[in-house]
């Protein structure tokens, strides 16, 4: 009888650490696998919840001034505004401009949030964009304007210079 208890107790701790040992090796991969997926929706949630819409242009060579309302749910920082990557000059012949906070000069852009009040893009401000690049068309010509936001949402449009 007391073989029987002994046996059956050494076969339950057995049991009982081999379950330890396979809950250790399996709960990080299962945790990390989680937080993979946890990250990934977030991203993709914010991706479809950023939406914005060019709603004006303007451009008389070498400048060029390009509206943008915020028509999404999610507020955009100043900080990803100023990583977006902006192109503009003719179909097929374009810059990738770089900001310059201080003014545009030849190559460059910036940017105004009318009626900012915290340092977000909130949703229904408008963005406007001061461009200048020499690809800029003159007087007639089709003019091309590239917005890529860090987030991955892109917008472009091509319209007539004055």
């Amino acid at each position: 009888m007391s073989s029987d208890t002994f046996t059956t107790a050494i076969f339950l701790i057995t049991a009982v650490v081999a379950a330890a040992v396979l809950v250790n090796a399996f709960f990080p991969v299962i945790y990390t696998a989680t937080s993979t997926f946890t990250s990934s929706s977030a991203n993709a949630d914010e991706r479809l919840r950023t939406d914005v819409r060019i709603v004006n242009t303007y451009a008389q060579a070498p400048n060029a001034k390009i509206w943008i309302k915020n028509t999404g749910s999610v507020r955009i920082a100043d900080a990803d505004i100023e990583i977006a990557d902006i192109f503009i000059g003719q179909p097929g012949d374009f810059d990738l401009l770089t900001l310059n906070t201080g003014g545009p000069g030849s190559g460059e852009w910036n940017y105004e949030i009318v009626g900012d009040t915290n340092g977000y893009w909130d949703e229904g401000e408008t963005l406007r964009i001061d461009a200048n690049s020499a690809l800029v068309p003159g007087s007639g010509s089709v003019t091309y304007f590239h917005l890529v936001l860090p987030s991955g949402i892109t917008r472009s449009k091509e319209f007539t210079a004055s």
